[in-house]
């Protein structure tokens, strides 16, 4: 009996291990992706999708294809429950898979009631294919009227879709919509004041309100509730409130972080089921919290192809070493980015361009292994 490899998502951290299935055939081993979509999209150019500058083919990967050309399987559903005594993961469509390795690149979700999920005016950041939908709605409504838009949440990605809900309406030439943040009671509280005022500096500009009085107690459909009492009129919602990994580590009874993240240890392997590995957003790192930010995906590639191959062949595991600070650049829409890098802050547009090239570069990369196959 072969043995089996199952991928349970294709993001960042699985793309050189997506890259290489052929390898893991070639030994003799089955290699099976499970996934919600037949595409992965990059998250960091979601926000420049929703303005305009890219298109969606500019920034998916197709990983069916590439799994199929290889030799893999693909099995497009979602997993929701695992049971890591025999091995085996269970999906939404009723369907039960064994493993030998396990690997979990399954990102994360912005968590909201279930009752506003049903809503057509009222859309999470995450995943990407959200935006996707939030971009057609919207330039449908603002060709209408003029709206008000609302982005429920104070960090960077309220900034970037705010940005770039100002780009999409002026790239429209349709109605310009007005834009609130609610950002709690400090804007970005997390980053320091020299990246903080050039965010706001470069919102404000554009018309967009950032408001700090209060943190949202309630959401509707048309309005919001602030714990201080206010009360707004809306017509259209973005929650980027945070994410958080995927509840199924925790019902399932594996050791998680305290953010319900699967807990990992210095090989990305599950601390009690040697197995069991993940990277991304849905890992909790056991020697020090890791921001959800793309950049630690990306360095956990190599690690985690090496890994599941290893663990495989039962030889050596590398372990993973996050690395120094890392670039930072948010795109705030109309062609301008903030950059930050240690203690190098700016801003404007060679800023944006900088995150452009690095982001295309990234994309082309791996959307160039579809044309080799």
């Amino acid at each position: 009996m072969r043995k089996h490899l199952i991928l349970v998502g294709g993001g960042h951290a699985h793309m050189m291990t997506l890259e290489n299935i052929n390898k893991f055939i070639e030994k003799g081993f089955k290699v099976t992706v499970i996934g919600p979509s037949f595409y992965h999209y990059y998250s960091g150019m979601g926000p420049g999708m929703l303005g305009g500058t890219y298109l969606p083919e500019d920034i998916r990967f197709a990983t069916r294809d590439v799994v199929q050309k290889q030799g893999g399987i693909f099995i497009k559903d979602k997993v929701i429950k695992i049971n890591p005594e025999k091995k085996e993961v269970f999906t939404k469509s009723g369907h039960t898979f064994s493993y030998d390795v396990l690997s979990f690149n399954s990102g994360s979700y912005v968590p909201i009631k279930a009752s506003l999920n049903t809503n057509d005016n009222i859309y999470t950041v995450k995943p990407i294919e959200k935006l996707m939908e939030a971009r057609g709605k919207l330039k449908t409504l603002l060709s209408q009227k003029k709206i008000v838009v609302s982005i429920v949440g104070g960090g960077p990605s309220s900034a970037e879709i705010g940005g770039n809900v100002w780009q999409l309406a002026k790239n429209t030439k349709h109605h310009m919509p007005a834009i609130r943040i609610f950002a709690g009671k400090k804007f970005m509280a997390k980053f320091p004041e020299e990246v903080r005022s050039r965010v706001r500096a470069s919102l404000n500009k554009k018309g967009i309100i950032i408001i700090e009085t209060g943190y949202v107690k309630e959401v509707k459909p048309d309005q919001i509730f602030l714990d201080s009492g206010e009360a707004f009129t809306t017509d259209f919602i973005f929650m980027a409130v945070g994410v958080k990994p995927s509840a199924i580590f925790k019902k399932s009874g594996l050791p998680v972080g305290p953010d319900n993240g699967l807990l990992v240890n210095k090989f990305l392997q599950s601390v009690k089921y040697p197995e069991i590995f993940g990277g991304g957003d849905c890992i909790y790192f056991k020697d020090q919290p890791l921001d959800k930010v793309g950049v630690y995906a990306v360095r956990q590639n190599p690690v985690l192809l090496h890994n599941l191959m290893a663990s495989l062949e039962k030889t050596a595991l590398e372990t993973f070493d996050p690395g120094g600070e890392y670039l930072l650049i948010f795109n705030v829409g109309g062609g301008l980015g903030i950059l930050k890098k240690k203690k190098l802050v700016f801003g404007g547009k060679i800023a944006f361009m900088i995150k452009d090239y690095i982001d295309r570069k990234f994309m082309k990369k791996f959307q160039a292994i579809e044309k080799v196959l």
